[in-house]
């Protein structure tokens, strides 16, 4: 069924592939050299999805972009742990999940994420959430952009309520924080998940909000520091620091252990892998260099658009 008591499932679905369709336009247009390759797969117990990705362009080492529609009888540990009123039913989830690796050790990874999930169960009413959020992880961060990286952020919040940004700023710091690094990931964004208590239209129209606004956030900053020289100095830093990306998506990450543990397609999961990656044993930045900065000033979390 496309509408479950005024849930709009395929109007959820045909928001998203739009997205995913603008949003690799936009990367594209930027980078200026390579094209977005596009590989469409099913699912054995339901649904399927269309990744695209990108790679060794002008601007970016790797960007891909993923649409996913899953569907089946049986939700995955993963999701019943904490949700045991889940368990017996049969469940939807959609999404577009993107994360961008540049070239450039000046210009940041970004990661993106919007998705719906609804669970039915005959004779009860259906459960359903969406969630999502944009995250920026600079290697070499300046500060106006991780200024101007929060105030879109607060700007797709702001017509929601004065206190969304605020709080879904904070669920994004304590959630893309490595625990055994005690450090966040990078200089955070917006994390939200499980959001219904607005009704349908509302949450769904939060969601568009944070997808529409993940290019106009992410693509100035490319523009301003794409073509800023680096070194082998910066260049290996930067490889350094993308372990610290692996780290996270293996051993935090919810929608990586969902889509692996719902039979989703590997590849298109594991696509937010940085294509080069380096670990150091016990490496710490030399005192007072620029790398340290990264680390004294950036990594913890911070009210940017105050202080």
């Amino acid at each position: 069924m496309s509408e479950i008591s005024g849930i709009e499932i395929e109007r959820v679905k045909a928001f998203l592939l739009g997205l995913q369709d603008s949003i690799c336009a936009g990367l594209q247009n930027e980078d200026g050299g390579a094209v977005f390759v596009e590989d469409s797969w099913d699912r054995v117990e339901g649904g399927g999805g269309r990744s695209r990705v990108l790679t060794n362009g002008t601007v970016f080492e790797q960007a891909g972009v993923n649409f996913s529609h899953v569907f089946g009888h049986k939700l995955p540990p993963s999701a019943t742990a904490k949700r045991p009123e889940l368990e017996g039913r049969d469940f939807q989830a959609m999404g577009v999940s993107l994360v961008i690796h540049a070239n450039n050790p000046y210009v940041p990874t970004s990661h993106a994420n919007v998705r719906f999930f609804i669970a039915e169960k005959a004779g009860e009413k259906p459960i359903w959430w969406f969630g999502g959020g944009f995250d920026l992880t600079p290697f070499y961060p300046f500060k106006e952009d991780v200024i101007s990286w929060h105030q879109v952020s607060k700007a797709a919040c702001d017509p929601f309520g004065k206190d969304v940004y605020a709080k879904y700023k904070k669920w994004c710091d304590e959630y893309f924080y490595l625990k055994h690094r005690d450090e966040t990931r990078g200089v955070g964004g917006l994390f939200f998940d499980d959001l219904n208590e607005w009704g349908f239209e509302k949450s769904f129209a939060f969601m568009q909000s944070v997808g529409e606004h993940y290019l106009s956030a992410y693509l100035p900053i490319v523009n301003k520091r794409k073509a800023l020289a680096f070194g082998e100095r910066e260049r290996d830093f930067q490889l350094y620091r993308r372990g610290r990306y692996v780290e996270f998506n293996l051993v935090f990450d919810r929608g990586t252990l969902f889509g692996l543990q719902t039979g989703g397609r590997t590849e298109s999961i594991l696509m937010s892998m940085p294509p080069v990656v380096h670990w150091k044993y016990n490496w710490h930045p030399e005192l007072g260099s620029a790398e340290a900065v990264l680390y004294d000033d950036y990594l913890q979390p911070h009210d940017w658009l105050t202080n």
